[in-house]
């Protein structure tokens, strides 16, 4: 058991952790949740010691042992097996079989048991740390971002081996459907503090909004009370016969406490740009082959028809060809053998991680997405900015400052900014935190025209895809249907009877769930899960975008009414008849619109309140 009390950590004068306590109970399995660079990954960095706090205290019984995937590469054994197997206590040092499975499990084939840890990408090291620490079977597992680094084939062994897992755990995931498949608990930063509920992100995210939702009410209600206070005091602080209440209205007044408005939080949102396309068909690949190795080819013999408007997913362990065929796709790369053709009144948009290179780092957020789309002006050109969370002078830094993930949100940008009737996407949730994912979600959804995906998130694959081109086998081939069915139709090879099921399969005492474990109803549920999560983002955002408008307008005819305000006083003192018309006119209007407004803002928000409910209860009625 862990228990943090009043833990503090600040850099640079921001504060991420402000007296944050909590406790890690026995076989807790914990979600942690939060905004990117909200101090996720650094509570892990102060559970194990590598920075320290500011103030508070974390406290750990005796011999208690926490497991951290370190992103230092560092090898010293001369094969992948022996390396892994430094991992194991030291009374099971020679039980290589249990190496063997676990290696198995996170994607290492039989050969590469023998090769050295040198000669593998940096995501397989990485991979081969985590094997190192689920190995040691530490009381307490800290997984930081597991996804990023596996595929979607160790993704799903990944999630029966944690269910089973006996100990304590805490995980960072940006993949919903990855974490609420493997928790018991969600703990969310908010605001500088940490809130730990029992359930899954989805009861997490509501309890916290319908909590704030409470603070907001009572705040209102709140000052209404202070203001008739002071407006009681003020009328009658003159009447002696009134002193004795006065008095007692002051006393209370003191010891009413002042509930600041609580700020509003950034959420990446966004909706991409659609140009019409007026044929049937987009891409027609026949026959195509590639790879960098002749001896190895990638790609053999493939026959693909994209149409207008479908979703096409490609899916496949790491290292298969995924990023490759969506090159050629799009036309970045040329088939070796075959032909691809593309529609010529195409118009693309193309995201890959790699892509953020094209940047120019002496420009700033602002001017490469200007860059992307001259026709726009500044003003879109900076509403997008914001969209993507560039806000203000965000907006004005140069690329060279940005982090990763800022700068595939700059690439983001650059699509959102140009028509486009395909996207071409390549992992696109990687850098995005939870509430950004389900934005893209949404947004990807409501885009009409055509999606061809490289993603390893399956709840993105359950809501969306249409059409799959799955890697496995050594090849790739086309399933015409969605990935639910894709499931029931055999599924990943790697995970049906045989040898290679038994390679993947960990120890008897951490065993993981194939989908043959998994009974019918598992299955349905979580179908419907995505579709829940799909249907309620579009049901809701129209009522979203409802409320926001309703709110902006009452905010700018405020801020005219002002201005009109200070212009009918000159007006009177000039005594300019004419003048003091017109400016009658329109205060008169604003006022009008005003009232409109709020009209449509109380109407919208009991829609959107209704209509929540509702959803919540589809869901309540989902788990039971």
């Amino acid at each position: 058991m862990l228990q943090v009390e009043n833990l503090t950590k600040s850099y640079g004068g921001q504060v991420l952790l402000d007296g944050v306590s909590f406790k890690i109970n026995e076989r807790e399995r914990i979600g942690l949740v939060g905004r990117n660079g909200h101090g996720k990954t650094t509570l892990f960095r102060l559970i194990v010691g590598e920075t320290l706090p500011d103030a508070g205290t974390i406290s750990v019984p005796k011999s208690y042992r926490v497991g951290y995937v370190r992103q230092h590469l560092a090898f010293s054994r001369p094969t992948i097996l022996e390396e892994a197997m430094t991992g194991l206590l030291p009374a099971e040092r020679d039980h290589h079989w249990k190496a063997e499975k676990i290696l198995a499990g996170l994607g290492f084939s039989e050969a590469d048991l023998s090769r050295p840890p040198e000669a593998f990408s940096g995501g397989y090291q990485v991979r081969l740390n985590l094997a190192k620490v689920l190995l040691n079977e530490p009381d307490l597992l800290l997984l930081d971002e597991p996804t990023n680094y596996l595929d979607i084939t160790s993704i799903r062994w990944i999630v029966g081996f944690l269910n089973s897992w006996p100990r304590e755990l805490m995980v960072i995931t940006h993949d919903r459907g990855f974490m609420d498949q493997v928790v018991t608990h969600v703990m969310g930063i908010h605001r500088r503090k940490v809130r730990k509920i029992p359930g899954d992100t989805g009861k997490y995210y509501d309890q916290i909004a319908q909590e704030e939702e409470i603070y907001e009410k009572t705040r209102i209600n709140d000052d209404k009370k202070r203001k008739e206070v002071e407006l009681f005091i003020t009328r009658f602080r003159a009447k002696a016969r009134l002193a004795g209440m006065v008095q007692s209205r002051i006393k209370t007044l003191a010891k009413m406490e002042k509930r600041e408005k609580l700020q509003g939080m950034e959420t990446l949102d966004f909706a991409f740009r659609y140009k019409p396309f007026s044929g049937r068909h987009l891409i027609d690949a026949r026959g195509v082959s590639f790879g960098y190795d002749p001896a190895r080819p990638l790609i053999r013999d493939l026959d693909l028809q994209v149409s207008a408007g479908e979703r096409v997913c490609i899916v496949g362990p790491n290292g298969r060809g995924k990023t490759t065929l969506l090159k050629l796709l799009a036309g970045r790369l040329a088939p070796q053998r075959g032909k691809i053709h593309q529609a010529p009144n195409q118009t693309e948009g193309f995201f890959e991680q790699t892509n953020v290179q094209s940047l120019v780092e002496a420009r700033t957020v602002e001017e490469e997405i200007q860059v992307a789309a001259p026709d726009l002006t500044r003003t879109q050109v900076r509403n997008i900015c914001g969209q993507m969370l560039f806000s203000g002078d965000d907006a004005l830094k140069k690329i060279s400052v940005l982090s990763g993930g800022e700068k595939a949100r700059v690439m983001l940008g650059k699509i959102l900014a140009t028509p486009v009737n395909v996207l071409f996407l390549d992992e696109p949730t990687n850098h995005l935190d939870m509430d950004s994912c389900d934005a893209m979600l949404s947004a990807l959804d409501a885009f009409p025209g055509t999606l061809v995906m490289v993603t390893h998130n399956e709840m993105f694959l359950h809501a969306l895809a249409q059409k799959l081109v799955v890697f496995q086998d050594d090849g790739a081939s086309v399933f015409w249907g969605g990935y639910p069915d894709f499931l029931d139709k055999g599924g990943w090879a790697s995970e049906s009877g045989g040898a290679k099921a038994k390679k993947a399969k960990p120890s008897h005492r951490l065993a993981a769930e194939t989908p043959a474990a998994r009974s019918p109803d598992r299955k349905a549920m979580k179908r419907q899960r995505s579709q829940w999560v799909v249907e309620r983002a579009r049901a809701l955002k129209p009522l979203e975008q409802r409320i926001a408008a309703a709110e902006k307008i009452i905010t700018d005819r405020e801020v005219e009414m002002g201005y009109l305000n200070d212009a009918m006083m000159a007006a009177s003192a000039d005594q300019d008849g004419a003048r003091i018309r017109q400016l009658s006119q329109s205060l008169a209007a604003c006022q009008a619109a005003i009232d409109a407004a709020f009209g449509d803002l109380e109407t919208a928000t009991a829609a959107y309140e209704a209509l929540r409910d509702t959803f919540e209860q589809r869901r309540m009625e989902m788990e039971t």
